[in-house]
């Protein structure tokens, strides 16, 4: 007897810790993130509407590559882990991968992010600038979870691949790249201090 593994949900994780120059683009980063939770007045008038606890400039700015060398630099380096997750889930494509848009993520403690997806883009994403202790996981949700009907709970010590939620926990520098259906959420923030991260999408 064995089990036959089918429709793997893949989730894509690299750091740019090793990198060498790793901790000055970070804290480079960190800065312009926090620059834009100050200038930027549509992205608050955003999150006071949207009643997002912290920054984002999901709803105010979408073009962050071309106006900061720092998210440029991000990009480069973003496109070659795109190229390469589109490679490992062997993907036919006619050329590389497109980075749609990306923004800045700053949760405040006691702050969230309900569960989504990403439409319009095929791979999405989130490289992570602080995780104080505390900081919130991302956490993913089986695809499969609405047609599992009587399907009974499985014991705690499954493994993760047969879990109905999975949370990762992030250091700085963490890459995390998955199909952009794959429902995900930001549970509350518990760390005292802010968590700052860079989503992105990709057509």
């Amino acid at each position: 007897m064995f089990l036959r593994p089918l429709f793997v949900t893949q989730v894509y994780e690299a750091s740019l810790a090793a990198e060498p120059d790793f901790e000055d683009l970070n804290g480079a980063l960190a800065d312009v993130c926090r620059q834009l939770a100050e200038e930027d007045g549509a992205g608050r008038a955003w999150c006071k509407a949207h009643a997002y606890r912290g920054y984002t400039s999901y709803g105010s700015l979408t073009d962050l590559p071309r106006r900061f060398p720092e998210f440029t630099e991000l990009k480069r380096r973003l496109d070659r882990h795109a190229d390469a997750c589109a490679k490992v889930l062997n993907f036919d494509l006619a050329r590389k991968p497109r980075l749609d848009n990306l923004w800045v993520n700053i949760l405040k403690p006691g702050g969230g992010h309900t569960g989504h997806i990403h439409p319009h883009a095929f791979l999405s994403g989130t490289v992570y600038v602080e995780t104080p202790p505390g900081a919130s996981a991302l956490k993913l949700e089986d695809p499969r979870l609405s047609m599992m009907m009587a399907r009974p709970t499985v014991r705690p010590d499954a493994p993760t691949a047969e879990q109905p939620f999975v949370y990762l926990t992030p250091q700085p520098g963490t890459v995390l790249m998955w199909e952009s259906w794959l429902r995900h959420e930001v549970p509350t923030n518990a760390a005292k201090s802010e968590r700052i991260s860079i989503s992105f999408n990709y057509g």
